[in-house]
């Protein structure tokens, strides 16, 4: 018996109807919620059947041509430009036309890669535990934790430290000079010169006096991260509404992306989060979840523009294709288009030279079984009728009786 409070013959009833079934859950819902008679379940399961027939692809419909004619015709109306994500200001994305390129070309690193990080229960709530991840998260420059000066004549750089700032950032260790001494350390272990502690100042200098190592020392100094993930160079706290339920969170939104380590940092909901970076989430989280997010960041891409009627089945068979052999590949000669079987079908893409030369001296055989192959060499594509072998007969000849004995 299902889950739903409903009778055996209208259990029957929807269970005989040609339903995949997570249709006939919602089908036994409504029945459930309308206490409908047997036949008003009867009629209730026929209409949901007869248009989930209706949406399916007819045998032979040729759904590459039409989902490639669905996602280029409107794609063609994209506009150029980099837009604010999300109404968040201070965070700039790459959309229209060149994030959709970036997404089907498969690019190892987009050009603004970003993440959107969900909180856990009382962080997502509290803005001073909100903080404590941001400052996990965003990376720290040392320089940005007080002033530097250098002392030429003593060849002796110094880091005043700000108390305020070395405690906001750290806000779990009480005494600021021991925040000053992890400091200290992080410097000697990336600079491998020798520091002095005192309080908040810290101070060190080139081994051998020499102005150009002490300028190079701080050069260096720069590039140093004191804390969060080096990848972050921003993070933006934003209040938003609560995704089905009621009330408010606190989410991240951060400039770079560093996934896999980000929802290891205790706070972040790995299950929510998620990056703009399709190579980062199959590395994280394997094959099916990149297939989602290439999905995902396709329609949100169209919907920008205004353009979300695209029906998701053409960007689903997308990401099945350039997915399916376990990786991620691209739509491209380095990826979909020249890992075809045929020859032809390689060659009309792009380097139509190399291709022919190269199938040439491999004496590879092309079998004609798809479209681009087929109107090349000017044979019926095998798709709708050009699949179907038909005959001329004589409709009366086979009218006629056959003469009995």
């Amino acid at each position: 018996m299902t889950e739903h409070d409903v009778s055996e013959d209208v259990e029957l009833v929807i269970e005989d109807a040609d339903l995949p079934p997570r249709l006939k859950e919602e089908v036994y819902s409504t029945v459930a919620e309308r206490d409908a008679t047997v036949e008003e379940a009867d009629e209730i399961a026929t209409v949901v059947a007869n248009r989930y027939r209706d949406t399916r692809v007819d045998p032979l419909d040729p759904v590459g041509v039409v989902s490639a004619q669905s996602i280029g015709e409107p794609g063609t109306q994209l506009t150029m430009n980099t837009f604010h994500y999300a109404g968040v200001a201070e965070i700039d994305v790459t959309q229209g036309l060149p994030r959709l390129i970036e997404l089907v070309d498969a690019r190892k690193t987009p050009d603004t890669p970003m993440m959107k990080v969900y909180l856990d229960e009382e962080y997502a709530t509290d803005r001073e535990l909100a903080h404590q991840v941001v400052w996990q998260i965003e990376a720290t420059k040392i320089l940005a934790l007080g002033d530097v000066s250098t002392n030429v004549a003593d060849m002796v750089v110094t880091i005043d430290l700000n108390p305020e700032t070395l405690q906001e950032r750290w806000p779990t260790v009480e005494h600021t000079e021991d925040i000053a001494a992890r400091v200290a350390e992080i410097i000697e272990d990336s600079l491998g010169v020798s520091t002095t502690q005192q309080g908040t100042n810290v101070q060190f200098g080139p081994e051998e006096p020499s102005y150009r190592d002490l300028l190079q020392l701080v050069e260096d100094l720069r590039e140093i991260t004191f804390k969060g993930l080096e990848e972050i160079t921003r993070v933006v706290i934003r209040k938003e509404e609560v995704e089905d339920g009621e009330g408010e969170e606190f989410v991240l939104y951060t400039e770079g992306s560093a996934f896999s380590d980000a929802i290891e940092i205790e706070g972040v909901d790995a299950s929510r989060s998620t990056c703009n970076n399709i190579h980062e989430i199959y590395r994280t989280l394997g094959v099916e979840a990149a297939r989602e997010t290439i999905i995902e960041e396709t329609h949100n891409t169209l919907a920008e523009q205004g353009l979300d009627d695209v029906n998701v089945r053409h960007l689903m068979l997308v990401a099945d294709i350039m997915t399916n052999r376990g990786t991620i590949e691209s739509i491209g000669r380095h990826g979909i288009a020249g890992n075809k079987d045929s020859v032809l079908a390689r060659a009309a893409y792009e380097v139509t030279v190399n291709h022919l030369l190269d199938a040439a001296i491999h004496g590879e055989v092309d079998d004609l079984n798809g479209v681009i192959e087929n109107v090349i060499v000017g044979k019926p594509v095998e798709i709708g009728t050009g699949d179907v072998d038909l005959r001329m007969g004589s409709m009366a000849a086979e009218a006629e009786p056959e003469p009995s004995d």
